[in-house]
């Protein structure tokens, strides 16, 4: 595995005092020696700013300010980000374990990708090692994205260079930015594509993308990306939808996070 290989992983953050530490120290923990992290804090009005400056040194760059949103705050980031390759932790999540970064870049050496994708397990916003849902992303095929199928969005790590080409997050989308991210990424950008059958994450439940109070907003924003792409909505999004129902029948095959 190539050392020299820069990650930079960004994490966007506001009033997450409660799981910011969580998510910080996951980060701090990997094993892959060459990590650059980004946190960007919107100028939260809680604790969750403290928590972040008590990591110090440790932490690359911690940019704290006012923006309009999760998707303003991460292409900030990514504005920042000096590393080869760029992945988010966002501020409720974990890495399943801390083998995961190395994991990473080890298989976009053997393959030569330019974005991997895994799999990652939803969890109980209190208890973090039971879990709710078990994403399995599958396999990579351009046609399935026509009938609504994505890979879980923080499992993606993607090459800088491809982001230059391509362009950061549409942050005229409140929710699906990171839906419309994967379909000009995976299905119009035409990168090379490669799934790792790995666990990467662990997101808790209760975020922006799982509330029920945002699902119908969610799926508004759904139906515009699909149009915007040229999909047939209704039926792209009923096939979201309805993929998610083994998620919850499943369950990991190891102990979650180790």
């Amino acid at each position: 595995m190539r050392q020299d290989m820069k990650v930079s992983i960004i994490t966007s953050c506001f009033n997450r005092e409660a799981t910011i530490g969580d998510t910080v120290e996951s980060v701090l923990a990997q094993t892959h020696p060459n990590i650059e992290y980004i946190v960007v804090d919107g100028a939260s009005k809680d604790r969750s700013l403290d928590v972040i400056r008590r990591y110090g040194d440790r932490i690359a760059k911690v940019i704290s300010e006012p923006d309009h949103g999760m998707y303003e705050a991460i292409n900030k980031g990514i504005r920042a980000a000096t590393g080869d390759v760029v992945g988010l932790m966002h501020s409720d999540d974990m890495f399943y374990s801390a083998s995961v970064v190395g994991r990473i870049v080890e298989e976009m050496e053997r393959t030569g990708a330019e974005l991997v994708y895994g799999n990652g397990v939803f969890v109980d916003a209190q208890d973090t090692s039971r879990v709710i849902r078990d994403w399995r992303s599958g396999s990579f095929d351009r046609r399935k994205m026509r009938r609504g199928w994505l890979p879980l969005h923080p499992t993606v790590y993607v090459r800088r260079e491809c982001i230059e080409c391509l362009g950061g997050y549409d942050e005229s989308y409140r929710i699906a930015a990171d839906s419309d991210f994967l379909v000009r990424y995976m299905y119009e950008g035409e990168l090379r594509v490669v799934y790792l059958d790995e666990y990467i994450v662990r997101m808790r439940m209760g975020g922006l993308s799982t509330a029920p109070s945002t699902m119908r907003r969610k799926w508004a924003e759904d139906l515009r990306n699909y149009r915007s792409h040229g999909f047939a909505p209704y039926w792209a999004l009923a096939g979201k939808i309805l993929s998610k129902v083994p998620q919850y029948l499943s369950k990991p095959d190891a102990t979650c996070g180790k």
